[in-house]
């Protein structure tokens, strides 16, 4: 048993990581673009060459299914974000996190959790306890320790998404 908070939250982010690579090690460029049916979320390629996600600022009804690409790019977001956050640095914008492409996407993916693993070991007990800037407003009484539970719970939701979108495409007749 892990013998501090930030030890068990070490173990709980490996352990999610480790069912990442599981599906990393097997995506093929293919997956990442593949639309599972008709209302997709995806990356566009613009004329610039630039990766764009389709956005919505309200939650739309009905909620599209996102692609490989899509997700891959939301954990980009949402990570570089919470970094900066956690590292004391002005936060990126949405549209300032720009999806690599396929051929680049894990490694880049794998650059965030080197990252991320480097601010999560230099987190002492005072740290964790300290109040979070995100993902919730000021004054909402979470701390930093919620903020790694967070990240460790939104990459399990993000990997088992990417996990079963490239399953339900190598499943296909």
């Amino acid at each position: 048993m892990p013998e501090t908070p930030r030890e068990l939250l070490r173990w709980q982010s490996d352990l999610t990581w480790s069912l990442f690579e599981y599906h990393l090690e097997r995506l093929e460029p293919g997956d990442f673009l593949w639309e599972p049916g008709p209302l997709c979320w995806t990356v566009r390629r613009g004329e610039d060459g630039v990766w764009t996600p389709d956005w919505a600022d309200a939650e739309p009804d009905p909620v599209p299914v996102p692609t490989v690409a899509w997700v891959t790019w939301h954990i980009g977001w949402w990570w570089s974000v919470t970094l900066d956050h956690l590292r004391g640095r002005t936060p990126r914008g949405r549209e300032d996190v720009v999806w690599p492409g396929a051929d680049e996407a894990v490694a880049w993916l794998r650059g965030l959790r080197t990252e991320w693993l480097e601010v999560l070991d230099g987190l002492g007990a005072e740290d964790l306890d300290a109040p979070a800037a995100f993902p919730w407003p000021p004054g909402s009484g979470q701390t930093v320790a919620h903020t790694v539970a967070w990240v460790n719970a939104e990459l399990m939701k993000n990997v088992a998404e990417i996990g079963q979108l490239r399953m339900l495409r190598a499943a296909r007749p």
